[in-house]
């Protein structure tokens, strides 16, 4: 296991006894993975790993991920199961991310992000690192493992699954955009996207009390996830680019 993740990624600048705890972790997970025959998994990934093991396993995510076996971080099962949706309609590994912010003065534009687990296809260019945000509060000695990087450009599809607890009843959002090549510079992973009509989808995302997590996948395949959730799962999907 060790030797499979200095193999997925540059480790340079993570040290040595990060990476074992790192290796060690992954293999209690692919034995959980496979006595339980889990088809994805949803890991609670701050801040007791952090405080109490000593790493991030956003690294150990992203393999998984990128393995077709969907990974979503903030033990967020909705977020899981869009991934894996949109991964049974593409055959391509999902990520998880954040709605973060608009991108300059175009409505259409805004910035997806996050520490990141992303599977390492997502990215132009990738390599691990600590994870800054966390590293505030637990020591930037105990955050390694994330995998960083740019998106690269090209066609998306996001989805959206969550419980609605007040009608109980399962609903969700669907619909494509573009990855772009806007020049932006932070950490984590991250990309500049475009939708048309994002204020519409974020009005909708807003008013109807979603999330601020997305599944994303380097593919154009929200007419049969809709089709999948809303006809045949029976859930009630909003379809943006209906």
């Amino acid at each position: 296991k060790l030797a499979a993740l200095k193999n997925y990624t540059r480790t340079r600048g993570t040290d040595a006894a990060s990476l074992l705890r790192m290796a060690k972790l992954g293999v209690a997970i692919d034995r959980w993975v496979a006595d339980k025959e889990l088809k994805a998994t949803a890991i609670q990934c701050w801040s007791a790993l952090e405080e109490f093991y000593g790493v991030v396993p956003c690294a150990l995510m992203s393999m998984m991920s990128e393995s077709l076996i969907p990974s979503a971080c903030e033990t967020d099962i909705g977020g899981v199961i869009g991934m894996l949706a949109m991964q049974c309609a593409s055959g391509q590994p999902s990520a998880l991310l954040d709605w973060n912010n608009n991108y300059g003065s175009d409505p259409d534009k805004g910035v997806f992000f996050h520490c990141s687990n992303l599977p390492k296809s997502f990215f132009e260019r990738h390599r691990m690192d600590f994870q800054e945000i966390i590293a505030g509060t637990v020591g930037k000695q105990n955050t390694y493992g994330t995998i960083t990087g740019r998106i690269r450009p090209g066609a998306f599809t996001y989805c959206r699954v969550a419980t609605d607890d007040l009608n109980g009843a399962i609903a969700g959002y669907v619909g494509q955009g573009q990855f772009t090549n806007d020049k932006l510079e932070t950490f984590g992973g991250y990309g500049v996207f475009q939708i048309p009509d994002l204020q519409g989808l974020l009005n909708h995302i807003c008013e109807t009390g979603f999330e601020h997590h997305v599944a994303v996948n380097l593919s154009e395949v929200a007419e049969p996830v809709y089709e999948a959730l809303a006809r045949y799962m029976g859930w009630d999907m909003y379809g943006h680019d209906a």
